[in-house]
């Protein structure tokens, strides 16, 4: 009940993002304008946290993933009934509110309720949960193209995933009545950062904007470090097709390249989570980051070499080993830092925060591109992951608890 309703999610939705540009571009569109569309799911995203954030403090993570899932539905219909790109592109970006609402449901319900000593590794599940599905999701959408022929087809199986997790959040148990809430809570004062341990207070719910203000020192410190890995993570997915599409090579080898670099990260997202709970957040955060800046910065050297296609291959690999065991760590330090006894409104904003560095990114890769080179942008995305590998290492041990508590024997009374 915890993980299942995400990959169904995630399934449909994996399988419907890589045809949004293609639906677009049947209906009239020019390539700009279909990739326009496509933006629109991130741009929903982005937009939705903040609501979603209101709705999980107001009405509870089950039923915000129940109404999540129903206007997701009706987003779905819009798309396979669109008349015109303007209902396509704002379907797409209902879909992308209801990712967005449905995601922190889960989030504030793991924070609330995992213990602390096996966090990061449920997390860590919830992040694969959601790799799982996008991973797997593209090879739906091309078996179903392959069989129906028409991309109509990969919504119909959205479609299909979202009546079936709708079914299962709304008559299955309830995971909010079934688990406890954390009867002890871990909170960090905003400027000394050290540990306060006791029952949970009885306290007025803040607001959105409230939350925002009281917590803006962790936002903007340890939530702008959080930024950056998810710039980093996206910029790994525009530019690793834009560099083979500059060495020359045919869509296929781009292909088998980044997907061997996505087998390689989603292989990883358990071992993040181990890392976490051992050994502490850091130690997961700071070599995914390292990883990821140094190989940006050295694939940028590479691209007039005569072994240009090895090194893009090894780099590509290099950066799937980063951004595998960075999986669930955003997750996890939003939890982390979380007011426990009202998490949603922060996890609106946390989430935002990390959200925008993703959808900058690209942007920042295509203007860096035109004005100089794919070379000078990969380049300036290595240095924005040091600097944010800097940025983990100053406020990681200010924030987050150092050393994490020894995992519970369950032979123990």
């Amino acid at each position: 009940m915890v993980y299942l309703p995400t990959v169904l999610f995630s399934l449909g939705e994996g399988a419907v993002i890589p045809l949004i540009p293609v639906i677009a571009a049947s209906m009239g569109a020019d390539v700009a304008f279909a990739a326009l569309v496509a933006s629109a799911l991130v741009v929903g995203q982005l937009c939705g946290n903040l609501p979603a954030g209101w709705a999980v403090g107001r009405i509870g993570e089950r039923f915000t993933m129940v109404i999540a899932g129903v206007i997701a539905i009706l987003a779905a219909v819009g798309m396979v009934f669109a008349p015109s790109l303007g209902v396509l592109a704002a379907s797409v970006f209902l879909l992308g509110l209801c990712a967005a609402a449905f995601g922190l449901a889960r989030h504030a319900f793991m924070t609330t309720r995992v213990p602390l000593a096996f966090r990061a590794r449920s997390l860590s599940l919830l992040g694969g949960s959601f790799r799982l599905g996008i991973f797997i999701g593209p090879f739906v959408s091309a078996g179903l193209l392959q069989l129906f022929g028409t991309e109509a087809a990969a919504i119909w199986f959205f479609l299909a995933c979202l009546v079936v997790m709708v079914a299962l959040v709304l008559f299955g148990p309830d995971p909010e009545k079934t688990v406890a809430p954390l009867r002890t809570t871990i909170r960090f004062a905003e400027d000394s950062g050290e540990a306060v341990t006791g029952s949970i207070p009885t306290v007025e719910r803040a607001g959105i904007f409230q939350t925002m203000w009281r917590q803006r020192g962790v936002l903007g410190r340890l939530g702008l470090a959080a930024a950056s890995l998810s710039a980093v993570r996206s910029a790994r997915q525009v530019v690793l097709p834009l560099w083979g599409l500059s060495l020359g090579l045919d869509a296929s080898t781009i292909a088998l390249v980044v997907g061997v670099s996505g087998a390689i990260d989603f292989a990883l997202f358990y071992a993040s989570g181990q890392v976490m709970d051992r050994f502490g957040r850091l130690w997961a955060a700071m070599p995914a980051m390292v990883l990821m800046g140094a190989g940006f910065l050295a694939l940028s050297v590479t691209h007039d070499l005569d072994s240009a296609v090895l090194w893009f291959g090894m780099f590509a690999a290099v950066l799937g080993v980063g951004n595998g065991l960075s999986s669930g760590i955003l997750l996890t330090l939003g939890a982390d830092v979380a007011p426990k006894h009202d998490p949603a409104a922060f996890l609106g904003s946390w989430r935002t925060l990390t959200d925008a560095g993703g959808a900058v990114a690209p942007l920042l890769v295509s203007g860096i591109t035109a004005v100089a080179s794919l070379s000078f942008a990969a380049g300036a995305m290595g240095l924005i992951g040091l600097v944010g590998a800097a940025g983990f290492l100053r406020w990681i041990p200010r924030f987050v608890p150092r050393t994490p508590p020894p995992t519970p024997d369950p032979d123990d009374d």
